[in-house]
Protein backbone atom coordinates (compact mmCIF):
# COMPACT_ATOMS: atom_id res chain seq x y z
CA UNK A 1 0.00 0.00 0.00
CA UNK A 2 1.30 3.32 -1.31
CA UNK A 3 1.93 6.14 1.32
CA UNK A 4 -0.45 8.88 1.08
CA UNK A 5 2.48 11.88 1.64
CA UNK A 6 3.59 12.80 -1.68
CA UNK A 7 7.17 12.61 -2.48
CA UNK A 8 9.40 15.58 -1.67
CA UNK A 9 7.44 16.13 1.69
CA UNK A 10 9.20 15.22 4.63
CA UNK A 11 7.25 12.10 6.69
CA UNK A 12 5.64 13.88 9.67
CA UNK A 13 6.84 12.04 12.66
CA UNK A 14 4.38 11.13 16.00
CA UNK A 15 5.74 12.09 18.68
CA UNK A 16 4.56 10.66 22.03
CA UNK A 17 3.54 12.73 24.74
CA UNK A 18 6.07 12.24 27.77
CA UNK A 19 4.73 11.35 31.33
CA UNK A 20 4.63 14.53 32.54
CA UNK A 21 2.57 15.65 29.52
CA UNK A 22 0.35 13.05 29.54
CA UNK A 23 -2.87 13.99 31.13
CA UNK A 24 -4.00 10.40 31.38
CA UNK A 25 -0.85 9.45 33.29
CA UNK A 26 -1.61 12.85 35.48
CA UNK A 27 -4.76 11.60 36.49
CA UNK A 28 -3.70 8.05 37.43
CA UNK A 29 -0.71 9.14 39.96
CA UNK A 30 -2.64 11.61 41.53
CA UNK A 31 -5.27 9.14 42.27
CA UNK A 32 -2.89 6.68 43.45
CA UNK A 33 -1.18 9.58 45.76
CA UNK A 34 -4.73 10.32 46.74
CA UNK A 35 -5.11 5.87 48.01
CA UNK A 36 -1.72 5.94 49.67
CA UNK A 37 -2.35 9.05 51.79
CA UNK A 38 -5.43 7.55 52.73
CA UNK A 39 -4.09 4.36 53.60
CA UNK A 40 -1.42 5.68 55.67
CA UNK A 41 -4.03 8.10 57.84
CA UNK A 42 -6.30 4.79 58.24
CA UNK A 43 -3.19 2.55 59.23
CA UNK A 44 -1.53 5.47 61.84
CA UNK A 45 -5.26 6.64 63.21
CA UNK A 46 -7.31 3.13 62.57
CA UNK A 47 -6.92 2.38 66.39
CA UNK A 48 -9.08 5.57 67.05
CA UNK A 49 -11.79 4.13 65.33
CA UNK A 50 -11.39 0.84 66.43
CA UNK A 51 -11.54 2.54 70.29
CA UNK A 52 -14.70 4.65 69.28
CA UNK A 53 -16.88 1.67 68.01
CA UNK A 54 -15.99 -0.06 70.69
CA UNK A 55 -16.46 2.21 73.24
CA UNK A 56 -20.11 2.97 71.30
CA UNK A 57 -20.76 -0.65 71.53
CA UNK A 58 -19.88 -1.20 75.22
CA UNK A 59 -22.00 1.79 75.93
CA UNK A 60 -25.18 0.50 74.52
CA UNK A 61 -24.54 -3.07 75.97
CA UNK A 62 -24.07 -1.54 79.19
CA UNK A 63 -27.17 0.24 78.69
CA UNK A 64 -29.49 -2.41 77.45
CA UNK A 65 -28.13 -4.26 80.33
CA UNK A 66 -29.05 -2.34 82.84
CA UNK A 67 -32.83 -1.13 81.56
CA UNK A 68 -33.70 -4.86 80.91
CA UNK A 69 -31.95 -6.88 83.68
CA UNK A 70 -31.38 -9.75 80.70
CA UNK A 71 -28.43 -11.85 82.43
CA UNK A 72 -27.78 -13.14 78.48
CA UNK A 73 -25.77 -9.45 78.17
CA UNK A 74 -23.33 -10.62 80.46
CA UNK A 75 -20.71 -12.12 78.46
CA UNK A 76 -21.55 -9.54 75.79
CA UNK A 77 -20.81 -6.68 78.51
CA UNK A 78 -17.44 -8.80 80.05
CA UNK A 79 -16.16 -9.13 76.38
CA UNK A 80 -16.15 -6.07 75.16
CA UNK A 81 -14.82 -4.30 78.46
CA UNK A 82 -12.16 -6.55 78.40
CA UNK A 83 -11.08 -6.55 74.70
CA UNK A 84 -11.69 -2.62 74.02
CA UNK A 85 -8.68 -1.37 74.86
CA UNK A 86 -6.27 -4.20 73.78
CA UNK A 87 -8.10 -4.34 70.02
CA UNK A 88 -7.05 -0.58 69.86
CA UNK A 89 -3.64 -1.01 71.47
CA UNK A 90 -2.82 -3.72 68.76
CA UNK A 91 -4.27 -1.38 66.23
CA UNK A 92 -2.00 1.47 67.03
CA UNK A 93 1.19 -0.38 67.20
CA UNK A 94 0.21 -2.36 63.87
CA UNK A 95 0.27 1.45 62.18
CA UNK A 96 3.34 2.34 63.68
CA UNK A 97 5.83 2.78 60.17
CA UNK A 98 7.87 -0.45 61.06
CA UNK A 99 9.07 -2.96 59.07
CA UNK A 100 6.32 -5.83 60.06
CA UNK A 101 6.54 -8.97 57.91
CA UNK A 102 3.53 -10.57 59.52
CA UNK A 103 -0.13 -10.46 58.17
CA UNK A 104 -3.68 -9.32 60.21
CA UNK A 105 -4.29 -13.02 60.38
CA UNK A 106 -1.09 -14.38 61.98
CA UNK A 107 -1.72 -10.99 64.54
CA UNK A 108 -4.95 -11.92 65.07
CA UNK A 109 -4.36 -15.89 65.59
CA UNK A 110 -1.82 -14.57 67.97
CA UNK A 111 -4.19 -12.99 70.20
CA UNK A 112 -6.46 -15.35 70.55
CA UNK A 113 -4.62 -18.86 70.80
CA UNK A 114 -1.65 -16.99 72.43
CA UNK A 115 -3.83 -15.70 74.98
CA UNK A 116 -5.62 -18.86 75.69
CA UNK A 117 -2.44 -20.94 75.72
CA UNK A 118 -0.68 -18.17 78.06
CA UNK A 119 -3.76 -18.32 80.49
CA UNK A 120 -4.15 -21.98 80.51
CA UNK A 121 0.23 -22.61 81.27
CA UNK A 122 0.10 -19.77 83.74
CA UNK A 123 -2.66 -21.30 85.63
CA UNK A 124 -1.41 -24.65 86.09
CA UNK A 125 1.89 -23.57 86.72
CA UNK A 126 1.12 -21.33 89.65
CA UNK A 127 -1.57 -24.05 90.87
CA UNK A 128 1.49 -26.63 90.97
CA UNK A 129 3.89 -23.89 92.46
CA UNK A 130 1.35 -23.68 95.13
CA UNK A 131 1.23 -27.15 95.92
CA UNK A 132 4.81 -27.32 96.12
CA UNK A 133 5.48 -24.45 98.21
CA UNK A 134 2.45 -23.99 100.13
CA UNK A 135 2.42 -20.22 98.89
CA UNK A 136 2.50 -18.83 95.75
CA UNK A 137 5.39 -15.87 95.73
CA UNK A 138 4.31 -12.89 93.78
CA UNK A 139 7.96 -13.25 91.72
CA UNK A 140 7.11 -16.65 90.74
CA UNK A 141 4.06 -15.48 89.09
CA UNK A 142 5.66 -12.87 87.31
CA UNK A 143 7.93 -15.65 86.22
CA UNK A 144 5.41 -17.61 85.26
CA UNK A 145 2.93 -15.77 83.41
CA UNK A 146 5.12 -13.77 81.71
CA UNK A 147 7.08 -16.59 80.50
CA UNK A 148 3.62 -18.54 79.62
CA UNK A 149 3.04 -15.63 77.20
CA UNK A 150 6.53 -16.29 75.18
CA UNK A 151 4.67 -19.37 74.43
CA UNK A 152 3.33 -17.94 71.31
CA UNK A 153 6.00 -15.75 70.24
CA UNK A 154 8.50 -18.56 70.88
CA UNK A 155 6.36 -21.45 68.22
CA UNK A 156 6.15 -18.57 65.41
CA UNK A 157 9.39 -18.04 65.63
CA UNK A 158 10.33 -21.45 64.72
CA UNK A 159 8.46 -21.55 61.93
CA UNK A 160 8.54 -17.89 60.17
CA UNK A 161 11.79 -17.65 58.71
CA UNK A 162 12.42 -14.04 58.35
CA UNK A 163 12.74 -12.41 61.68
CA UNK A 164 12.77 -8.44 63.04
CA UNK A 165 12.49 -6.85 66.13
CA UNK A 166 8.96 -5.24 65.36
CA UNK A 167 7.38 -8.71 64.11
CA UNK A 168 8.62 -9.84 67.72
CA UNK A 169 7.29 -6.91 69.28
CA UNK A 170 3.94 -6.76 67.53
CA UNK A 171 3.44 -10.64 68.14
CA UNK A 172 4.14 -10.07 71.85
CA UNK A 173 1.64 -7.44 72.19
CA UNK A 174 -1.10 -9.36 70.64
CA UNK A 175 -0.06 -12.12 72.62
CA UNK A 176 -0.12 -9.85 75.65
CA UNK A 177 -3.58 -8.44 74.52
CA UNK A 178 -5.06 -11.98 74.45
CA UNK A 179 -3.81 -12.83 77.71
CA UNK A 180 -5.06 -9.42 79.22
CA UNK A 181 -8.55 -10.32 77.77
CA UNK A 182 -8.80 -13.51 79.20
CA UNK A 183 -7.66 -12.72 82.50
CA UNK A 184 -9.87 -9.69 83.11
CA UNK A 185 -12.82 -11.65 81.79
CA UNK A 186 -12.14 -14.04 84.59
CA UNK A 187 -11.44 -11.28 86.68
CA UNK A 188 -14.51 -9.65 86.13
CA UNK A 189 -16.67 -13.27 86.16
CA UNK A 190 -15.53 -14.12 89.65
CA UNK A 191 -16.28 -10.28 90.89
CA UNK A 192 -19.81 -10.66 89.59
CA UNK A 193 -20.66 -14.00 91.14
CA UNK A 194 -19.25 -12.67 94.37
CA UNK A 195 -20.76 -9.61 94.78
CA UNK A 196 -24.12 -11.17 93.67
CA UNK A 197 -24.33 -9.88 90.22
CA UNK A 198 -23.70 -5.88 91.13
CA UNK A 199 -23.19 -4.22 88.03
CA UNK A 200 -21.12 -1.26 89.80
CA UNK A 201 -18.50 -3.58 91.11
CA UNK A 202 -18.05 -5.13 87.47
CA UNK A 203 -17.61 -1.69 86.05
CA UNK A 204 -14.68 -0.55 88.40
CA UNK A 205 -13.15 -3.50 87.53
CA UNK A 206 -13.13 -3.27 83.99
CA UNK A 207 -12.14 0.51 83.66
CA UNK A 208 -9.42 -0.07 85.91
CA UNK A 209 -8.08 -3.67 85.10
CA UNK A 210 -9.69 -3.09 81.56
CA UNK A 211 -7.75 0.09 80.81
CA UNK A 212 -4.72 -0.22 82.55
CA UNK A 213 -3.87 -4.53 83.15
CA UNK A 214 -4.08 -4.73 79.34
CA UNK A 215 -1.15 -1.64 78.71
CA UNK A 216 1.16 -3.57 81.13
CA UNK A 217 0.29 -6.77 79.86
CA UNK A 218 1.04 -6.18 76.30
CA UNK A 219 4.32 -3.62 77.28
CA UNK A 220 5.98 -6.59 78.76
CA UNK A 221 5.24 -9.25 76.40
CA UNK A 222 5.91 -6.62 73.48
CA UNK A 223 9.55 -5.67 75.03
CA UNK A 224 10.24 -9.23 75.84
CA UNK A 225 9.19 -11.12 72.50
CA UNK A 226 10.93 -8.12 70.46
CA UNK A 227 13.91 -9.06 72.70
CA UNK A 228 13.46 -12.61 71.55
CA UNK A 229 13.54 -12.14 68.14
CA UNK A 230 16.35 -9.82 67.97
CA UNK A 231 18.53 -12.45 69.20
CA UNK A 232 16.70 -15.02 66.73
CA UNK A 233 17.79 -12.60 63.80
CA UNK A 234 21.16 -12.23 65.73
CA UNK A 235 21.56 -16.10 65.42
CA UNK A 236 21.62 -16.28 69.72
CA UNK A 237 24.80 -14.14 70.24
CA UNK A 238 26.09 -13.59 73.76
CA UNK A 239 25.04 -9.95 73.79
CA UNK A 240 21.46 -10.50 72.01
CA UNK A 241 20.86 -12.96 74.73
CA UNK A 242 22.51 -10.80 77.31
CA UNK A 243 19.65 -8.04 76.28
CA UNK A 244 16.89 -11.09 76.25
CA UNK A 245 17.55 -11.75 79.57
CA UNK A 246 17.41 -8.17 80.87
CA UNK A 247 14.63 -7.02 79.42
CA UNK A 248 12.51 -10.49 81.04
CA UNK A 249 13.81 -9.44 84.11
CA UNK A 250 12.20 -6.06 83.84
CA UNK A 251 9.45 -7.12 82.96
CA UNK A 252 9.29 -9.90 86.15
CA UNK A 253 9.91 -7.01 88.04
CA UNK A 254 7.21 -4.87 86.78
CA UNK A 255 4.60 -7.74 86.82
CA UNK A 256 5.86 -8.52 90.40
CA UNK A 257 5.59 -4.81 91.61
CA UNK A 258 2.06 -5.26 90.37
CA UNK A 259 0.72 -8.10 91.94
CA UNK A 260 2.47 -6.52 95.33
CA UNK A 261 0.43 -3.01 95.25
CA UNK A 262 -3.68 -3.34 95.77
CA UNK A 263 -3.61 0.61 94.91
CA UNK A 264 -5.10 2.14 91.18
CA UNK A 265 -3.04 5.01 91.93
CA UNK A 266 0.15 2.16 91.20
CA UNK A 267 -1.08 0.50 88.61
CA UNK A 268 -1.36 3.79 86.56
CA UNK A 269 2.43 4.35 87.27
CA UNK A 270 3.29 1.33 86.46
CA UNK A 271 1.26 1.29 83.36
CA UNK A 272 2.63 4.32 82.29
CA UNK A 273 6.49 3.35 82.71
CA UNK A 274 5.86 0.02 81.25
CA UNK A 275 3.70 1.85 77.94
CA UNK A 276 6.41 3.96 77.73
CA UNK A 277 9.03 1.96 77.88
CA UNK A 278 6.89 0.33 74.70
CA UNK A 279 6.62 3.71 73.26
CA UNK A 280 10.51 4.17 73.16
CA UNK A 281 11.57 0.65 71.87
CA UNK A 282 8.70 1.43 68.67
CA UNK A 283 10.47 4.43 68.30
CA UNK A 284 13.66 3.12 67.95
CA UNK A 285 12.99 -0.02 65.80
CA UNK A 286 11.34 2.67 63.29
CA UNK A 287 14.66 4.52 63.16
CA UNK A 288 16.51 1.37 62.70
CA UNK A 289 14.04 -0.14 60.17
CA UNK A 290 14.99 2.27 57.33
CA UNK A 291 18.33 3.27 55.97
CA UNK A 292 20.09 6.47 57.95
CA UNK A 293 19.69 9.87 55.89
CA UNK A 294 16.59 8.59 53.84
CA UNK A 295 13.30 9.50 55.04
CA UNK A 296 9.76 8.08 54.23
CA UNK A 297 8.08 8.99 51.13
CA UNK A 298 5.35 11.05 51.99
CA UNK A 299 3.39 9.21 49.40
CA UNK A 300 3.50 6.17 47.63
CA UNK A 301 5.32 6.30 44.10
CA UNK A 302 2.77 5.66 41.12
CA UNK A 303 3.71 2.88 39.12
CA UNK A 304 3.68 4.36 35.26
CA UNK A 305 1.34 2.06 32.74
CA UNK A 306 3.17 0.06 30.74
CA UNK A 307 3.51 0.87 26.75
CA UNK A 308 1.30 -0.75 24.86
CA UNK A 309 2.37 -2.01 21.72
Amino acid sequence: MRSAVPRGQPRAEHTPLSRKEDPVFDIQNSVRRDDGRLVRVGRRWGWLAVLAVGLLLFWLIHSALISTGNPNLVPALLFFGAALVPAAFVSFVAGRRLDFGVGSSVVGVTALVGGAIGVTTAGFLEYRTLILLDVLPMAAVGVIEEAAKLVMPLVLLLFIRHRSPGDGLLIGVASGAGFAVFETMGYAFVELVQSGGDLHVVDHLLVVRGLLSPAAHMAWTGLTSAALWSAAAHHWRRRSVGVLVLVYAVAVGLHTAWDSFDDDTAYAVLAAVSLSLLVYTTHRLAGLSRPKGVSLPAAAPAVAPAPHG
